[in-house]
């Protein structure tokens, strides 16, 4: 007899297996939707996957006229049932406040790489590193937001290293915003923040359940936004907006550092973002 269960709580149900089942189960994860199956399922553009990101059940609402209505599912059904259902009732938060401003401070400043100092400096009541590093990874259990580490040949340095805030699904980053559809086109320097951010959110998503790990790297003012390891193979992914006019030494220097199997362009002069991603990560790798 085999029994599968389901359930939109990681905490709950890794917890029941694990205190009754030990050594007898295997967890099948289930990521937020992709830009394929919401093409499939909706029609979507590349740009309403970018905004509206990955979740079915608002879909309806993801136009000009219901926005509103999609922005208050996204945050009273979604991001506010999860953190008081799965989270807090499921494991001890001395400071429930602080961790929803984490959690709102992630989003904010999801692609961009910030350091636990800084974040006590724009938190209240933040206490130290470690309750903030603590609360990051609760946030990442319940598949909302995590912190990719970055690349680095010591795993002491890895685990010391300021994390890289990630969405794992670009409606939590648009939804908190206020911006609508139309507004955050506009903005262009936004826009990039979320389309690395889908990207990012494509490669977390796409390595769970898989030997695959995902870190950035970072070296003075160069950086490669995302870093692809399994086993001792490297693929090395940077993004290119249009509005990107700088010139890709990072690239450069990370492949003389570290000789990485592959390196990748994502966006203007390389690989079209829609076809990356489409694309499995595994394939990546050949």
């Amino acid at each position: 007899m085999k029994v599968v269960i389901l359930g939109s709580s990681p905490w709950l149900v890794q917890k029941g297996l694990t205190e009754s089942l030990a050594g007898r189960f295997e967890i099948l994860r289930v990521t937020h939707w992709s830009f394929l199956e919401m093409q499939d399922a909706f029609n979507w553009s590349l740009n309403e996957f970018i905004f509206f990101g990955g979740y079915p059940g608002p879909a309806s609402l993801a136009n000009t006229k219901e926005f509103p209505r999609w922005a208050n599912y996204i945050n009273d059904s979604l991001i506010e049932t999860t953190i008081s259902r799965d989270i807090l009732l499921m494991t001890q938060v001395n400071k429930p406040i602080l961790l929803r401003r984490l959690f709102q401070l992630g989003c904010q400043y999801s692609s961009q790489i910030l350091s636990f100092q800084k974040m006590i400096g724009q938190l209240q009541d933040a206490g130290n590193t470690t309750t903030l590093a603590h609360y990051l990874e609760l946030l990442s259990g319940t598949g909302l937001l995590g912190g990719i580490q970055k690349f680095a040949n010591q795993d002491i340095r890895v685990k010391g290293s300021s994390p890289k805030f990630q969405v794992y699904n670009t409606a939590l980053m648009t939804a908190l915003s206020g911006k609508s559809y139309k507004e955050a086109q506009t903005d262009h320097e936004f826009w990039g923040r979320i389309v690395e951010s889908a990207i990012g959110a494509h490669l977390v998503n796409e390595s769970l359940g898989t030997q695959i790990k995902v870190f950035y790297w970072r070296e003075k003012n160069q950086e490669v936004d995302f870093i692809l390891k399994r086993g001792d193979s490297l693929v090395a992914i940077k993004v290119k907006s249009a509005l990107y006019t700088g010139k890709l030494t990072a690239l450069t220097a990370f492949q003389q550092a570290f000789k990485p199997k592959k390196i990748l362009l994502v966006g203007v002069g390389g690989i079209k973002i829609d076809t990356f991603l489409k694309t499995p990560i595994e394939q990546l790798f050949d």
